[in-house]
Formats: structure tokens, sequence, C-alpha cells
């Protein structure tokens, strides 16, 4: 019997569904470990399959983050994952990431569509007022594609991350909810 594929969100070329502990096997293979991906997120971690292995179940339980898997519509190929994270609801605020794994799905818009998917339903179904994010400097792609959905700069934190024997920016970036809403409508 085939399985059901969930497509929780879904837009023109991607989809965006629930992590699975079978996808453990594709963060540990290709999402933690490639070069540039690694040095554009700042990770400096080693992980072993048993520190994703409780990564993965305390996320699951966590209500203050959804964590889903980014596919694509024509093939349903897994080809990142993107976070909405500490989610507050008093104060109607959370913090969004992501990650494409491979560079053969770069520069294509995939990530730009998820987060559009992602930003509509933290604003249209969890009520969040501001979604907020960090970027380093050096991640001109990631910075183009965040103003281009609607995000403004808000701060900088000089010298933030020491990678590859540099000292990096970290760019504060946000987006308000009718600031979201004006662009879907421009």
């Amino acid at each position: 019997m085939a399985k059901h594929v969930i497509k929780f969100l879904e837009g023109e070329s991607v989809y965006l569904r629930p992590v699975e502990s079978e996808d453990l096997d594709l963060f540990y293979a290709k999402g933690l470990w490639e070069k540039e991906g690694r040095r554009l997120t700042g990770t400096k971690a080693v992980f072993s399959r048993i520190e994703l292995q409780k990564w993965f179940e305390n996320a699951s339980t966590d209500k203050s983050r959804i964590d889903l898997i980014i596919c694509l519509q024509e093939n349903d190929q897994p080809i990142g994952d993107i976070a909405l994270l500490n989610i507050n609801h008093q104060n109607r605020n959370a913090v969004v990431r992501i990650s494409i794994f491979e560079k053969k799905y770069w520069g294509n818009g995939y990530g730009t569509e998820a987060m559009s998917l992602l930003l509509e339903f933290g604003f249209g179904i969890v009520n969040l007022h501001r979604i907020g994010l960090d970027v380093f400097s050096f991640n001109k792609r990631a910075i183009k594609s965040y103003e281009k959905l609607g995000f403004k700069q808000e701060g900088i934190i000089r010298d933030e991350l020491f990678y590859d024997g540099e000292y990096h920016d970290s760019i504060i970036m946000g987006i308000l909810e009718d600031e979201f809403k004006k662009k879907e409508v421009v």
C-alpha cells in the first residue's frame, strides 16, 4: 500500500509536511553535514544519531515550535526544513529558520516560497503579529529572499559568529503581520 503524503501547507512548487522519524536519516546524511549549508547557518556542532533522535523526540512534543520538511510538488522529494520557533502566544511573536539541504536546490525560489507559506500560516492561523529571524551578513542570497518577502533589518549584532578564522555580523530581521499582508496584495 502506498504511503499517504501529508501536504500540510501547499504552494505551487513546494509543500510543507510534518517532520517524521523517518526523516532523521535525511537530516543526518544531508541536512547536518553539507559544508556550505553549515557555514551559512553558522553550525559548528557535531551531532550523533542519538543526539538527533533526542532532538526529534523533544521537538515533536514542544508546543512552542513547528518543524516542517520542505518537499517538491513534482516528485515529493524532501529538499530542506523550515521551523517556526519560540512561539509566544501572549506577545504574538515567533522566530523562523530555514535550510535547503543541497546546493542544486538553491537559487530556484523554493526557500522563498516555503518561507511565504510558513509566514502565511504564522500570521493567518497561529495569529502572530511579528516573526523574526537572524542571518549572517555574508548570506546575501538569504537576505535578498527575506527582503523580497517583506522582512526589514532591525539591527546588527557585530562579530556574532566566529567561523573559518573570521568574525561575522548577525543581521536581525523581522516582519509584522500588516507588512506581510500588504506584500501579498502587491
